[in-house]
């Protein structure tokens, strides 16, 4: 049987496989742990609307998608003001403000999320978030899922020397973590963090949560889910601990 987005589904389970005896997970944040670009398109749309750009016309979600989602502020600050960087960034500066307003009463986790987070500490793995979102978003959004004490570190990309999609943030949370990337795997919604996690060297589980399949399958994960209760990466889970010889490992 073939998914709808052309993976074999004993394929996406051996791919995992490999990595037995598993010793960590790593997530992304955003569209990730929890279904926030929502909230970013509508800071982002609100907030353009406010200054004029696009000659007053609102942006849209394909718009957003390709210019914004899983990008460094750096990087859309450069993309929406050119020849002015320090407006840019003052102007992500505010969007983020808005967002953290929006976070607090609007955020919910991607189903399955928690259900992952009990097979992940039931296993003794570690596990760090990997994010270019601003530390006070990050930190913010993982204390509203309940999740401050779930992760061992968390990377920021603008902490590391090159943000995402280069591997950095990814190699610096092996490197805390003190784990092997032949043994760590990835959660991540985007294309650019996608990137990153295989430019780091590790399988990459990409979940579709409003990033085109078509254009996350680019970007070459091992397998693509719809959230943590997808039976994908459930066959995929079951195959590591078969191969591991236990159902509960400590690292």
């Amino acid at each position: 049987m073939t998914a709808a987005n052309g993976e074999n589904p004993t394929e996406s389970s051996a791919s995992l496989a490999t990595l037995a005896p598993l010793q960590a997970v790593l997530f992304d944040v955003d569209g990730t742990l929890c279904d926030s670009d929502p909230l970013h398109y509508y800071a982002f749309r609100e907030m353009l609307l406010e200054i004029g750009y696009n000659h007053g016309v609102p942006v849209d979600e394909e718009w957003f998608i390709k210019t914004i989602a899983g990008k460094h502020n750096d990087d859309i600050a450069s993309a929406l003001f050119p020849d002015d960087q320090e407006r840019g960034l003052k102007f992500c500066d505010e969007k983020e403000a808005m967002f953290r307003r929006l976070v607090k009463e609007q955020l919910k986790p991607i189903d399955g999320l928690y259900k992952v987070k009990k097979w992940i500490e039931d296993r003794g793995l570690k596990r760090a978030a990997v994010t270019n979102a601003p530390r006070l978003n990050a930190e913010l959004i993982i204390e509203i899922l309940g999740l401050k004490d779930f992760f061992d570190v968390v990377i920021i990309g603008s902490e590391c020397e090159r943000a995402k999609p280069s591997p950095d943030p990814y190699l610096k949370a092996l490197e805390l973590l003190k784990v092997s990337k032949e043994h760590t795997f990835i959660f991540e919604d985007s294309a650019s963090g996608i990137r990153a996690g295989v430019a780091a060297g590790m399988p990459v589980v990409g979940l579709a949560t409003r990033n085109p399949p078509h254009i996350l399958m680019e970007a070459k994960p091992a397998f693509l889910i719809k959230d943590y209760e997808d039976s994908k990466l459930w066959a995929a889970l079951e195959e590591i601990d078969k191969k591991s010889g236990a159902t509960t490992t400590t690292v």
